[in-house]
């Protein structure tokens, strides 16, 4: 049961930071979207950001953030969930779709479609970042003054 948790956790958090719209195209370049009941439509709100001093210090209330939430239930009885960051409805039920999908025997056509092609674009994000904040790397070093 924590393997699937945490396997849950990981693409739930994949596709909560996928770029707009990237989830449906990736979902329906795969084929018609199944049937589904809205256990709770697509909805927007705000979620209170808690962050910690030096990272690990003591946790405070950063500010709010907009958040779409749905969740959604397939004909053959799956539930799925889906956060997206933002007001964005399509995206919050692509990824309860996803999240749905998941749970079925077509899992893994599922992750070699959409998870693994927004883990790949996620990493490629990631490492442009890290390289434009490595090029303004600046390193300070001290030189022995030979005064003393």
């Amino acid at each position: 049961m924590e393997d699937h948790t945490s396997a849950r956790q990981g693409w739930m958090g994949l596709l909560a930071k996928a770029p707009e719209g990237r989830i449906a195209e990736l979902l329906d370049a795969r084929g018609d979207r199944p049937g589904h009941d809205w256990l709770r439509a697509p909805e927007i709100g705000s979620v209170m950001v808690r962050g910690r001093t030096g990272g690990t210090g003591a946790p405070f209330n950063l500010g709010e953030m907009t958040v779409t939430r749905c969740t959604l239930k397939l004909a053959s009885g799956e539930v799925g969930h889906g956060y997206v960051q933002g007001r964005r409805k399509a995206c919050a039920t692509a990824a309860a779709l996803v999240d749905a999908l998941m749970q079925t025997e077509c899992a893994d056509a599922i992750r070699r479609a959409v998870l693994v092609p927004l883990d790949e674009e996620q990493a490629a994000r990631r490492a442009t970042r890290a390289s434009k904040a490595a090029a303004t790397k600046v390193d300070f070093f001290t030189m022995v003054r030979g005064e003393d």
